[in-house]
């Protein structure tokens, strides 16, 4: 079993207020869920209105899908364009470790 982890830092674009970046950070989530079913969460710099940390894990049998999954997540997340992708980061977790 391999576990994979990436970690998203985003910035938002014209957010003035938590709520809304809600709104914004709410469908990228639910839009990561439905397509890649993955687990997601707004994971760190929920008291700040223009940033996001976003975690996103992924299990699978294989290491290589795994890593194929979290890079089209990172994808899908950079081609958005109300944010910016500041930084992303995966880990990946296997039977050795």
């Amino acid at each position: 079993m391999y576990v994979g982890a990436l970690e998203l830092d985003v910035l938002l674009g014209d957010v003035h207020s938590l709520k809304q970046k809600r709104a914004v950070v709410r469908p990228v989530l639910a839009e990561l869920r439905r397509r890649f079913e993955v687990s997601v969460s707004e994971a760190g710099d929920q008291d700040l209105h223009r940033r996001a940390l976003l975690g996103v894990a992924a299990v699978s049998g294989d290491a290589s899908h795994v890593r194929e999954v979290l890079d089209a997540c990172e994808r899908l997340v950079a081609a958005r364009p109300e944010l910016e992708l500041l930084s992303a980061r995966q880990r990946m977790l296997g039977p050795e470790d």
